[in-house]
Protein backbone atom coordinates (compact mmCIF):
# COMPACT_ATOMS: atom_id res chain seq x y z
CA UNK A 1 0.00 0.00 0.00
CA UNK A 2 1.53 3.47 -0.95
CA UNK A 3 2.04 6.21 1.52
CA UNK A 4 -1.42 8.01 1.74
CA UNK A 5 0.97 11.29 2.21
CA UNK A 6 2.73 10.92 -0.85
CA UNK A 7 -0.12 9.46 -3.11
CA UNK A 8 -2.45 12.43 -2.06
CA UNK A 9 0.21 14.70 -3.11
CA UNK A 10 1.37 13.01 -6.39
CA UNK A 11 -2.35 13.13 -7.60
CA UNK A 12 -2.68 16.61 -6.46
CA UNK A 13 0.44 17.84 -8.00
CA UNK A 14 -0.12 15.94 -11.05
CA UNK A 15 -4.36 17.02 -11.31
CA UNK A 16 -3.21 20.74 -11.04
CA UNK A 17 0.01 20.32 -13.69
CA UNK A 18 -2.75 19.16 -15.81
CA UNK A 19 -4.74 21.73 -15.37
CA UNK A 20 -2.42 23.94 -16.04
CA UNK A 21 -0.46 23.09 -18.54
CA UNK A 22 -2.49 20.44 -20.47
CA UNK A 23 -5.15 22.35 -20.02
CA UNK A 24 -5.12 26.31 -19.22
CA UNK A 25 -1.91 27.70 -20.62
CA UNK A 26 -2.57 26.17 -24.22
CA UNK A 27 -5.87 27.33 -24.55
CA UNK A 28 -4.81 30.68 -23.79
CA UNK A 29 -1.93 30.15 -26.31
CA UNK A 30 -4.91 29.37 -29.02
CA UNK A 31 -6.65 32.39 -28.48
CA UNK A 32 -3.62 34.31 -28.25
CA UNK A 33 -2.11 32.98 -31.86
CA UNK A 34 -5.84 33.24 -33.29
CA UNK A 35 -5.93 37.43 -32.50
CA UNK A 36 -3.96 40.12 -34.11
CA UNK A 37 -1.66 42.43 -31.74
CA UNK A 38 -4.42 45.44 -31.57
CA UNK A 39 -6.86 42.67 -31.15
CA UNK A 40 -4.83 42.02 -28.33
CA UNK A 41 -4.50 44.76 -26.83
CA UNK A 42 -7.73 45.93 -27.51
CA UNK A 43 -10.03 47.50 -24.59
CA UNK A 44 -13.28 48.30 -25.12
CA UNK A 45 -13.74 50.70 -22.14
CA UNK A 46 -11.17 51.97 -19.36
CA UNK A 47 -13.04 49.59 -17.07
CA UNK A 48 -12.06 46.33 -19.17
CA UNK A 49 -8.61 44.46 -19.81
CA UNK A 50 -7.84 43.46 -22.41
CA UNK A 51 -6.15 40.05 -23.49
CA UNK A 52 -2.78 41.20 -23.20
CA UNK A 53 -3.47 42.67 -19.88
CA UNK A 54 -5.16 39.65 -18.89
CA UNK A 55 -2.07 37.23 -20.04
CA UNK A 56 0.37 39.79 -17.61
CA UNK A 57 -1.69 39.41 -14.87
CA UNK A 58 -2.37 35.39 -15.13
CA UNK A 59 2.10 35.94 -14.81
CA UNK A 60 1.82 38.18 -12.12
CA UNK A 61 -0.44 36.25 -10.22
CA UNK A 62 1.16 32.67 -10.77
CA UNK A 63 4.64 33.64 -10.03
CA UNK A 64 3.39 35.40 -6.84
CA UNK A 65 1.37 32.60 -5.79
CA UNK A 66 3.69 29.34 -6.54
CA UNK A 67 6.72 31.15 -7.02
CA UNK A 68 6.83 33.12 -4.38
CA UNK A 69 4.49 31.97 -2.13
CA UNK A 70 4.74 28.43 -2.39
CA UNK A 71 8.33 28.38 -3.22
CA UNK A 72 9.15 31.35 -0.89
CA UNK A 73 10.86 32.93 -3.56
CA UNK A 74 11.43 36.59 -3.58
CA UNK A 75 7.90 38.44 -4.54
CA UNK A 76 8.75 40.62 -7.41
CA UNK A 77 5.21 40.99 -8.39
CA UNK A 78 4.28 44.71 -9.62
CA UNK A 79 0.65 43.61 -10.03
CA UNK A 80 -0.75 47.64 -11.38
CA UNK A 81 1.56 47.70 -13.88
CA UNK A 82 -0.11 44.47 -15.72
CA UNK A 83 -3.26 46.14 -15.68
CA UNK A 84 -1.84 49.93 -16.81
CA UNK A 85 0.45 48.18 -19.77
CA UNK A 86 -0.99 49.36 -23.12
CA UNK A 87 1.16 47.45 -25.09
CA UNK A 88 1.55 46.28 -27.68
CA UNK A 89 3.49 43.53 -26.10
CA UNK A 90 3.95 41.08 -29.13
CA UNK A 91 2.70 37.40 -29.02
CA UNK A 92 5.72 35.64 -29.69
CA UNK A 93 6.65 37.59 -26.44
CA UNK A 94 3.99 37.00 -23.95
CA UNK A 95 3.61 33.52 -25.19
CA UNK A 96 7.70 32.90 -24.60
CA UNK A 97 7.04 35.13 -20.66
CA UNK A 98 4.10 31.88 -19.87
CA UNK A 99 6.42 28.99 -21.23
CA UNK A 100 9.58 30.33 -18.90
CA UNK A 101 6.94 30.47 -15.85
CA UNK A 102 5.63 27.31 -16.53
CA UNK A 103 9.28 25.88 -16.58
CA UNK A 104 9.58 27.40 -13.51
CA UNK A 105 6.31 26.56 -12.03
CA UNK A 106 7.29 22.87 -13.09
CA UNK A 107 10.18 22.99 -10.95
CA UNK A 108 8.30 24.17 -7.91
CA UNK A 109 5.55 21.43 -8.24
CA UNK A 110 8.11 18.77 -8.59
CA UNK A 111 10.25 19.36 -5.52
CA UNK A 112 6.62 20.12 -3.26
CA UNK A 113 6.48 17.69 -0.36
CA UNK A 114 3.16 16.16 1.27
CA UNK A 115 4.05 18.93 4.23
CA UNK A 116 4.67 21.52 1.97
CA UNK A 117 0.71 21.24 0.68
CA UNK A 118 -0.21 22.07 4.50
CA UNK A 119 2.07 24.71 5.52
CA UNK A 120 0.37 28.09 5.65
CA UNK A 121 2.32 31.18 4.34
CA UNK A 122 1.33 34.49 3.69
CA UNK A 123 0.26 35.54 0.08
CA UNK A 124 0.12 39.34 -0.97
CA UNK A 125 1.07 40.16 2.67
CA UNK A 126 -2.51 39.37 3.74
CA UNK A 127 -3.63 35.79 2.89
CA UNK A 128 -2.49 32.93 5.28
CA UNK A 129 -2.78 30.10 2.91
CA UNK A 130 -1.31 26.26 2.73
CA UNK A 131 0.06 25.23 -0.45
CA UNK A 132 -2.94 23.26 -1.01
CA UNK A 133 -5.39 26.45 -1.18
CA UNK A 134 -2.29 28.47 -2.81
CA UNK A 135 -3.13 25.50 -5.81
CA UNK A 136 -6.36 25.72 -5.91
CA UNK A 137 -6.50 29.16 -6.54
CA UNK A 138 -3.88 29.48 -9.08
CA UNK A 139 -5.85 27.04 -10.99
CA UNK A 140 -9.17 28.75 -10.36
CA UNK A 141 -7.84 32.11 -11.02
CA UNK A 142 -6.07 31.02 -14.12
CA UNK A 143 -9.11 29.40 -15.42
CA UNK A 144 -11.00 31.90 -15.05
CA UNK A 145 -9.23 34.24 -17.15
CA UNK A 146 -8.57 31.73 -19.58
CA UNK A 147 -12.59 31.73 -20.53
CA UNK A 148 -12.51 35.73 -20.28
CA UNK A 149 -10.41 35.42 -23.19
CA UNK A 150 -12.27 32.89 -24.68
CA UNK A 151 -15.36 35.06 -24.91
CA UNK A 152 -13.12 37.71 -26.16
CA UNK A 153 -12.33 35.50 -29.15
CA UNK A 154 -15.46 33.98 -29.72
CA UNK A 155 -16.84 37.56 -29.78
CA UNK A 156 -14.08 38.99 -32.09
CA UNK A 157 -13.69 36.18 -34.74
CA UNK A 158 -17.03 34.50 -34.12
CA UNK A 159 -15.40 31.34 -34.07
CA UNK A 160 -15.30 28.17 -32.04
CA UNK A 161 -12.30 27.65 -30.31
CA UNK A 162 -12.51 24.19 -30.35
CA UNK A 163 -11.04 22.66 -27.05
CA UNK A 164 -12.90 19.59 -27.21
CA UNK A 165 -13.01 18.60 -30.93
CA UNK A 166 -12.88 14.95 -31.94
CA UNK A 167 -13.95 14.06 -28.13
CA UNK A 168 -17.26 12.23 -27.68
CA UNK A 169 -18.88 14.49 -24.31
CA UNK A 170 -22.07 12.30 -24.91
Amino acid sequence: MQDYPTSFRNAFIEETKRRLLEECVPRLKKCLGELTEEQIWYRPNENSNSVGNITLHLCGNVRQWVIAGLDRQQDVRERQQEFEERGPIATKILIQKLDNLMAEVTLVLDATTPDELLTKRFVQRIYEETGLSILVHVVEHFSYHVGQVTYVVKMLKDMDTGYYAGEDLG
